[in-house]
């Protein structure tokens, strides 16, 4: 049984892992946030989000590659361990799982945001209540997640697609001719009424965002044939960056002037339907962010289990996070990273702006750096890929010209954010926890090697 052996099941359906892969890319950011990515670059949004979306494209292709030769529920912290060295994989390893852990009480906060406004319920009960509901479906078995991932991706999709008729529509005229056309893409200071500048800036929005996508190549290892499903996953994800985000954006680009100050403010969805007179709209977003801060916490809480499992069985974790149930659930992961993230919600009421503040901060740049070793890796490891004759189902396209384009977009990245105030602190804190935790990493590996010794 996979509860003696510390080891995995592969209790995920083919359509579960569809539509995780589908599910990673739409996250609540996509409803709300991109509101205020169109009110810092205007029009040229669109511009930001096809850079951020072709770099997630890239990156998710280089990991496709080494997943589908080796589908490990580790993914990029197990190949950086093989490729960099095991402080690699335990330093990014770790800094995603704290990733993760820092999602939840951000996540919950703002489902219980959407039911206190509802019911009229503190808060605090909501977002207990929502995370342990959903640490519990985690705990029964993988499965569990899937077919709650499955219906969560499935209403976001219907929601997007459905947006999108109504925005077309609008768009031919059917809402009225105050929406038709095209002219907001410049009848509002241009194309690009903030400069270039502010679609720079727009980008760190925008990337942020797509965190998420990579989740398919650690869900898929617990399913059966994994290299067929992480091909798939990866060929796919160029079309649902296009239609999720680029047309979905695009139409709220054409539907709301740029500028309209309450995008920022109501989100980008709800305030397209609002000027098109869609009745319920504010209810109709709640619900479909309700539904996408959801999935997100239900992915968090997976991913970071399993994350904190793969750490473990590399040495580089307690071992007993690597304790299985008879139906190959690491219940112990699951139970720290929740628990973690209890932690990190009572200091998110206690000192909103203080404690978390800080600790929202120490993730901030985390998406870039793991973007970054997934090219380093994929770098080293493609040689050796190809020297094994192991077969590869998925290979990066124009190895290595568009890899090390990746290696040096991403750090150039960093050094701009270096140069905007309202990232220095994101910056700053997510180095001093990845320097901490890089030492650390450094001085275990070490020891470890003295005592194989």
């Amino acid at each position: 049984m996979a509860g003696t052996d510390n080891e995995l099941s592969a209790g995920l359906k083919s359509r579960h892992v569809t539509m995780v892969s589908i599910a990673g890319v739409i996250g609540a950011g996509l409803f709300v946030g991109s509101g205020t990515a169109i009110s810092k670059a205007g029009p040229g949004v669109l511009i930001a989000y096809a850079f951020a979306g072709a770099l997630v494209v890239l990156v998710m292709r280089m990991l496709g590659e080494m997943a589908a030769a080796n589908p490990d529920t580790g993914s990029f912290s197990t190949y950086a361990d093989r490729a960099i060295g095991p402080w690699a994989g335990f330093t990014v390893g770790w800094l995603y799982w704290w990733f993760w852990v820092l999602v939840i009480p951000v996540e919950a906060t703002a489902a219980a945001g959407i039911l206190e406004s509802w019911t009229g319920v503190p808060k605090w009960v909501w977002a207990l209540a929502v995370t342990l509901a959903l640490t519990v479906t985690n705990l029964f078995s993988v499965a569990n997640y899937g077919e709650f991932e499955f219906w969560f991706a499935l209403l976001k999709v219907v929601a997007i697609v459905g947006f999108i008729v109504v925005g077309v529509l609008a768009v031919l005229g059917v809402f009225g001719e105050t929406h038709s056309g095209v002219a907001h893409l410049w009848d509002t200071g241009g194309f690009l009424p903030n400069g270039f500048g502010a679609v720079a800036a727009a980008v760190l929005v925008t990337m942020f965002s797509f965190m998420g996508t990579e989740i398919v190549t650690i869900a898929a290892a617990e399913s059966d044939h994994p290299d067929e499903k992480i091909g798939k996953a990866t060929r796919s994800v160029i079309w649902r960056i296009g239609i999720f985000y680029l047309a979905s954006i695009l139409l709220v680009v054409v539907i709301v002037p740029w500028n309209e100050p309450r995008l920022a403010a109501d989100g980008s969805y709800q305030v397209a339907l609002e000027a098109l007179g869609v009745p319920g709209a504010k209810l109709i977003v709640d619900l479909v962010v309700l539904v996408a801060v959801a999935s997100c916490l239900n992915s968090a809480l997976y991913t970071a289990s399993r994350m904190i499992f793969s750490l473990g069985k590399r040495g580089q974790a307690p071992a007993v996070v690597t304790q299985t149930t008879n139906r190959g659930v690491p219940r112990v992961a699951v139970l720290a990273s929740t628990a973690v993230g209890f932690l990190a919600v009572i200091s998110n009421y206690l000192f909103p702006d203080d404690v978390f503040g800080v600790l929202l901060a120490t993730s901030g740049a985390v998406a870039l750096l793991v973007y970054f070793v997934i090219a380093i890796s994929q770098l080293r490891l493609r040689a050796k890929l190809e020297d094994s004759g192991a077969p590869m189902p998925v290979r990066m396209w124009g190895y290595p010209y568009l890899t090390w384009a990746v290696v040096v977009v991403i750090p150039a990245l960093l050094i701009y954010m270096v140069t905007q105030s309202g990232q220095r602190l994101n910056i700053g804190a997510t180095a001093v926890i990845a320097i901490a935790i890089t030492v650390v990493g450094i001085i275990s590996t070490r020891k470890r090697a003295r005592v194989s010794i």
